[in-house]
């Protein structure tokens, strides 16, 4: 049975943690609205930047507390950016930092990002990041893990030659479930030549709160990188 068949429910767990300080609240309800992505529209109208059409476009599934996003967009003020992320107490911590630094070059999406991949078109992002997803560890879970055979071919429909899948994980058992998938895919290549590729961060790698809690207790993170050809 296909991947596609098997999974069951969302790749993601809850979608609230605590109450939302005022503040937050009020972000979401406002700020939210204002740079939510909408479906069907791509990444070049998405910006309202014809001008700029030819910008690249980052995706980050997944963006927890949006501490490697949003470093991303203050770096790269040249580059657009949409970041995927169900938790609202997530969003709600990314929307503070671009309410108060003005990241206009950042956009959102706060629902399952398997529903829009689909309404993009074809070739438009150059670069994807998927970081520390959720493991699902047990057995009888893991075909709600994030990374799949039709996830992947969602992704190489949305993603330009040469773009850069970028994936990183402190839990072996995901890590090896993710190179066999992409392993086995034909339009994606791994670009490790040598330990060192998938052990040393990415260049400018800001680190995440997880990440420094993974390492702290033991576990060694690994950062995989593949190519669309």
């Amino acid at each position: 049975m296909s991947e596609v068949l098997e999974r069951s429910g969302a790749f993601f767990g809850r979608r609230k943690g605590k109450k939302l300080r005022a503040g937050q609240d009020d972000l979401v309800r406002n700020l939210l609205p204002s740079i939510r992505v909408t479906p069907g529209v791509g990444p070049a109208e998405l910006f309202a930047k014809p001008a700029d059409a030819a910008r690249p476009t980052w995706l980050e599934i997944g963006f927890g507390g949006g501490e490697h996003l949003a470093h991303q967009a203050r770096a790269h003020r040249d580059i657009d950016f949409i970041g995927c992320e169900p938790f609202v107490n997530g969003m709600a911590k990314l929307l503070a930092v671009i309410d108060e630094e003005e990241l206009g070059n950042v956009r959102v999406w706060d629902d399952d990002v398997t529903d829009l991949l689909p309404t993009f078109p074809e070739a438009c992002l150059d670069r994807v990041y998927i970081l520390y997803p959720d493991p699902w560890p047990k057995r009888r879970q893991r075909k709600r893990r994030l990374v799949s055979d039709e996830m992947l071919t969602m992704l190489a429909r949305v993603m330009k030659p040469g773009a850069e899948l970028r994936f990183a994980s402190d839990i072996d058992d995901y890590i090896g479930w993710v190179l066999a998938r992409l392993l086995r895919s034909s339009d994606f290549r791994w670009t490790a030549t040598r330990a060192d590729d998938w052990r040393k961060p990415y260049e400018g790698w800001p680190g995440t709160r997880y990440e420094a809690k993974a390492i702290r207790e033991g576990r060694v993170p690994s950062y995989l990188t593949f190519v669309r050809v």
